[in-house]
């Protein structure tokens, strides 16, 4: 971290209400009307910006960029790490799909949503003002039919920093951030990024209070898909367990929730975003709490 870094973050922690972000999947099931209908319940409980809470929005949007994939003719191609992880195969047509889906589409609806309940909805992307910074991979690898694939076209990368004085200033004059997953890297290239891992970033990076990771199950499932084995509460030391219990896209979301933990974040919720308020749902300890 350099002197400007601390500097930005001494400036923007002076004003003390709780942050919280909040991560919609975009997976099918997950209900963005009823995270934004929550969210501004939530933020209309303050008179004045110092007494709310700030909420900061960070969404994916999957199932939008299948679709849209699908019908250009371009359909969805998913690639399985050596370690068990489950990715999009990003090369560059498949980018702009993602783009005009999650970046175009979704966030741009979102912020419609939000203005339409009276909330000062800010969209953006990690690739505007250089929000969320990440190094290219220079290649990955597959696994495929047992064997080992390398794929050097793809798009993707990991998140190495946030702009906080960037959020700083949108939650200091009184706008709600609402993130794409979407970031730039040190040459100025757009690359997609996980949005679990993304969310992640920005809390560590604002010293959020919370993390909520909203998804189409109700939290971690120790005998996925049987609702019936949610497990209500996680330690920090117990997240390599749940790593092996977590099934596919549940993976992304254990990582992220320790990488959050490590950041100082001081609590991680893994919860329903199918019902009605998931957010304040989720803040009375539904889910799966990880501490």
């Amino acid at each position: 971290m350099t002197q400007n870094d601390v500097k930005n973050k001494t400036v923007f922690f002076r004003n003390l209400s709780p942050i919280m972000v909040v991560k919609l999947g975009g997976t099918e099931g997950v209900d963005f009307s009823a995270v934004c209908r929550d969210t501004a319940a939530l933020l209309s409980k303050g008179s004045s910006l110092e007494s709310c809470p700030r909420i900061v929005l960070v969404h994916g949007g999957s199932i939008e960029a299948n679709r849209l994939g699908e019908a250009l003719g371009t359909p969805p191609r998913f690639i399985t790490s050596p370690s068990g992880y489950t990715s999009r195969y990003t090369d560059r047509k498949t980018l702009e799909i993602f783009l005009m889906a999650v970046n175009g589409k979704v966030n741009t609806l979102l912020v419609e949503q939000l203005h339409r309940l009276g909330l000062n909805a800010f969209g953006l992307s990690g690739l505007d003002g250089r929000l969320l910074q990440a190094m290219r991979k220079e290649f990955i690898q597959s696994v495929e039919n047992g064997k080992r694939k390398i794929i050097r076209d793809d798009y993707t990368g990991r998140i190495e920093q946030v702009n906080i004085s960037l959020l700083g200033l949108l939650l200091d004059g009184g706008y709600l951030p609402v993130i794409a997953p979407v970031a730039v890297s040190p040459v100025g290239e757009a690359l997609n990024v996980d949005a679990d891992r993304a969310a992640a970033k920005v809390a560590a990076a604002l010293h959020a209070d919370t993390l909520i990771l909203l998804t189409a199950v109700p939290g971690l499932l120790r005998n996925f898909p049987d609702e019936n084995t949610l497990i209500h509460q996680l330690s920090k030391s117990q997240l390599p367990m749940a790593l092996e219990v977590a099934q596919d896209r549940m993976k992304k979301k254990i990582l992220g929730a320790e990488e959050a933990l490590q950041g100082d974040v001081a609590r991680v919720i893994i919860a329903d975003g199918r019902i009605e308020n998931p957010i304040s749902n989720a803040l009375q300890g539904n889910g799966t709490v990880i501490t």
